[in-house]
């Protein structure tokens, strides 16, 4: 009787290591393609940005419930031995090392990020930024432990799965390069248009002395042409030519 229910147990525990790591893997799919396009500063009236931050946010979170979940279950299974240093140490697990080295690696990269943005009040915002970034780092290693240890590797549907976050971070990842260039190619041809306009057709900057109704040095020392002020004297040519006699 108790064979019976320590099998039932492990084969239980089996399932929920497979679905909490399919989870996991749609979410931090999701979550990696939503950082992108917020990257990519992607904005509409029906999705505005705190709704992207919002959603991000929430789906963070869910991947770290399920990641720890399916952690949990990898440690607690009596078959696949995997203990809790193996988890936090990479490719020190008796159970498909290289593989389960992989997903490690996505655990640590993903906890960086959880724990800096946890404590992002109290750093730099250079350095959460740069750690930030370790999110996009983590996809990858997770995908790869994904279709390397996953049991339903070679399931149809697991494969469809697979195919569909990955095909989902590509388009993100190449809008996100798509704006970086063409931000970079406005941003030149702006200081090249600037760069190209004379000083003297540039508008004056407002200076000392130069408000409205104060005219420069060069226009009270150089009078209009053309205009005879009523308060200058009349040379001795013009009161001869105005002498009767």
């Amino acid at each position: 009787m108790s064979a019976v229910v320590t099998t039932s147990t492990s084969e239980a525990v089996w399932y929920m290591i497979r679905a909490t790591g399919i989870m996991a893997l749609i979410l931090l799919t999701l979550t990696t393609v939503l950082g992108l396009l917020s990257a990519a500063r992607v904005r509409t009236r029906r999705w505005p940005a705190f709704a992207q931050v919002d959603l991000h946010k929430r789906a963070t979170l869910l991947a770290l419930v399920f990641l720890a979940l399916h952690v949990a279950g990898a440690v607690l299974d009596s078959y696949v031995h995997v203990g809790l240093l193996s988890v936090i140490v990479p490719f020190t697990s008796a159970y498909q090392p290289f593989w389960t080295g992989l997903g490690a690696v996505a655990v640590d990269l993903l906890a960086a990020v959880a724990i800096s943005s946890a404590l992002r009040q109290r750093i730099a915002p250079d350095l959460w930024r740069r750690l930030h970034w370790l999110a996009y780092g983590c996809w990858p290693f997770a995908m790869a432990h994904a279709l390397g240890t996953g049991t339903d590797a070679g399931q149809l549907w697991m494969d469809a799965i697979a195919a569909v976050c990955v095909v989902a971070v590509l388009c993100a990842l190449t809008w996100r390069i798509g704006y970086h260039r063409t931000t970079a190619a406005e941003s030149d041809r702006l200081g090249a248009s600037t760069r190209a306009v004379p000083v003297r057709h540039r508008p004056a900057v407002a200076g000392p002395g130069r408000h409205a109704g104060h005219p420069s040095p060069q226009a009270r020392h150089h009078p209009p042409t053309g205009r005879t002020d009523a308060s200058t004297p009349r040379t001795s040519t013009q009161l001869l030519e105005r002498d009767p006699r």
